[in-house]
């Protein structure tokens, strides 16, 4: 979770701030009078994009088999803002409910019937809803405890200490009605914020990690699904280092923001333990993946970014996706990001009409030079061919 921009449990992850932006009027102007004057000739209209691909994009209601929602705010109205998305999305099938539990103390983190009774019953009313909940391994988990207690912490842990707060949550769980909700366990555990952090102490991390997932599953009649879900990049740690293990794993997941390591989405995807890695780990596993937290963040109203992880979860088919809407991140409750609200709400809505579907594209390898000015390598054109006056 990006840092200074609070929600259920605490702050988020620690990052530098980007480079400033570069002046790029020169080059774009550059660029386009080239593909411009090579295609007027020919007749066509050109719109330009830029793209990872030299195929069209995916016919309407691709991904469709994809679950999607959005982080709306943690209790009763959170569950409320999900119709209210939905309509602002034409009517959009919004299968996920996503929400966290409280790190400060044991009592919070075992949760409680209260918190839970809404979110229950928003999943009950359909099956093919899933729950998301993230759930944090340690309490004070964004108090900024130091590494040497962190390391005891996750000792105890691995030792059992902490077993019967997990039991007492997997049993409210299932009398609430939702046992087979989706646990985020120790979400972004190869970053520095959180006091469930893997880096002090991968070993014991990840001891830890197998008996809370044994203690929860000892509770009869729970169907539970672990979600293993780091940050992109390598952060403090390679999260690789914190994998506990095919038996106590289900989804392998990644939060990704538009933010460094990466200057580019196609940086975001080929960087060492970026988007690509997390695919192909999971594969080689056998293993779904999830995406439950994504979104715009220290490039601003990032309409490109946007797109292109659209594009991503429709060609990787993830089990779940959920973008974080609120400021700086989101695009329905943020009034910051209204270019990229409007690519949110196009490729969301059933049955929109996508710019450029299904018309010949020219795509040109920038560079990576001129790909740096632009923000991507790819500079892609759609033709559309008219008659002359």
């Amino acid at each position: 979770m990006p840092h200074r921009h609070p929600r259920p449990g605490g702050t988020g992850r620690h990052r530098k701030p980007a480079a400033p932006a570069r002046r790029r009027r020169l080059t774009t102007a550059c660029a386009g009078a080239v593909v411009a004057g090579a295609l007027v000739a020919g007749g066509a209209v050109a719109t330009g994009t830029f793209g990872d691909g030299d195929g069209p994009r995916p016919p309407d209601g691709a991904g469709s088999s994809v679950a999607a929602g959005a982080f709306l705010g943690s209790g009763s109205d959170g569950v409320r803002r999900i119709a209210e998305l939905r309509e602002w999305l034409g009517g959009a099938d919004l299968r996920v409910g996503h929400t966290y539990l409280p790190g400060d103390t044991w009592e919070r983190i075992e949760s409680d019937p209260y918190f839970l009774r809404p979110w229950a019953q928003w999943r009950r009313a359909d099956p093919d809803r899933l729950f998301v909940l993230n759930v944090p391994m340690q309490a004070r988990n964004e108090a900024g405890v130091p590494d040497h207690e962190v390391r005891e912490l996750l000792a105890q842990g691995a030792r059992g200490r902490f077993d019967h707060h997990f039991r007492t949550l997997a049993g409210h769980l299932v009398s609430a009605g939702v046992p087979d909700t989706v646990i985020v366990l120790g979400w972004e555990m190869n970053g520095t914020t959180y006091t469930h952090r893997c880096a002090p102490d991968p070993q014991a991390w990840k001891a830890y990690w197998r008996r809370i997932v044994d203690a929860m599953r000892s509770v009869d009649g729970q169907r539970f699904r672990f979600d293993f879900a780091p940050s992109r990049g390598k952060d403090a740690i390679g999260w690789t280092e914190c994998y506990p293990g095919d038996d106590v794993v289900d989804i392998i997941g990644m939060d990704s923001y538009d933010q460094p390591p990466g200057e580019t989405f196609d940086d975001q995807v080929n960087q060492p333990y970026g988007l690509r890695h997390q695919v192909d780990f999971a594969a080689a596993r056998g293993k779904q993946i999830s995406y439950p937290e994504w979104g715009l963040f220290r490039r601003g109203d990032n309409a490109e970014y946007v797109r292109r992880m659209l594009d991503w979860i429709d060609e990787q088919k993830p089990l779940y996706h959920t973008i974080s809407d609120y400021c700086p991140h989101g695009v329905w409750r943020c009034g910051e990001n209204p270019k990229s609200s409007a690519v949110f709400r196009e490729r969301m809505t059933p049955g929109a009409s996508r710019p450029g579907r299904n018309r010949p594209e020219i795509c040109v390898d920038l560079g990576d030079w001129l790909g740096g000015w632009f923000g991507d390598r790819r500079l892609c054109v759609t033709l559309s061919w008219a008659r002359r006056p």
